[in-house]
């Protein structure tokens, strides 16, 4: 990895966001998540309790899921406590986890999912099963804008956005909590991944997001809500997922 190339590619964003703060301070919040994409991360989670929360998080970036198994592929994972008959099937998969991850997770921070939601259509009956994700954390642009708000995703000259990901709904009681009441924030689990940014902005210079309901639906009512996107910029024909290399 090229030094150099790494520090310019942060300089260059640094500045982009910058500009696009002050220029958009009472309307939404940009900063710059940065982290190297070739470190994988891996979140295993037994299925003890239906209500057991599976959490990514990225310190650095946003997060990317490369795989995910619901199901056993080992007869060693999660196999504390549970008897043998239990562990033998390792050919245990349930379809579509991948796809839910990365529908729920890609391009946000932190993401937690119940392990409930993939328990039903039940894989392999009398397995004792877990949840099990690997995932890369992506250097991003971050831009929050509170509900009837703009958001506004913003790349230098010569280059264009391209959207990770993008979410309207609440996810922590203190973002866009201002003058809103306890009823208003409380509910921290209204998730709702959107791929409209997405369509309306990538391969654009600069794209300009009203974070509202009658663009993005109600997901949660009597929620305060705000939009959450996380972007990139690129010159034309770079690849999105590994933009370090390419200095």
């Amino acid at each position: 990895m090229n030094v150099v190339s790494v520090t310019n590619w942060i300089l260059r964003n640094m500045s982009s966001c910058l500009r696009l703060c002050s220029a958009m301070l009472l309307t939404a919040t940009c900063f710059l998540l940065t982290a190297v994409v070739d470190s994988l991360e891996q979140v295993t989670t037994c299925d003890w309790f239906p209500l057991n929360i599976h959490r990514l998080a990225c310190d650095h970036g946003v997060i990317k899921v490369e795989k995910a198994l619901y199901g056993r592929s080992s007869p060693l994972v999660c196999a504390e406590g549970a008897p043998q008959h239990e562990l033998a099937d390792v050919h245990c998969t349930r379809k579509g986890t991948v796809e839910t991850l990365q529908s729920s997770c890609d391009g946000k921070s932190v993401c937690e999912v119940i392990i409930n939601d993939f328990r039903t259509p039940d894989p392999c009956v009398d397995t004792f099963k877990y949840l099990q994700t690997n995932y890369t954390c992506l250097h991003a642009i971050t831009c929050v804008a509170c509900q009837e708000s703009e958001a506004h995703l913003y790349c230098d000259q010569e280059r264009v956005i391209f959207v990770y990901g993008a979410d309207f709904g609440r996810r922590d009681r203190t973002t866009c909590s201002k003058r809103r009441s306890l009823q208003e924030t409380e509910n921290t689990h209204c998730v709702h991944p959107t791929d409209i940014v997405g369509k309306r902005c990538n391969g654009k210079n600069s794209c300009l997001i009203v974070a509202s309901m009658d663009l993005f639906g109600d997901p949660c009512e009597g929620t305060y809500k705000y939009l959450e996107v996380s972007y990139t910029c690129l010159y034309p024909g770079e690849d999105p997922y590994n933009t370090w290399y390419t200095e």
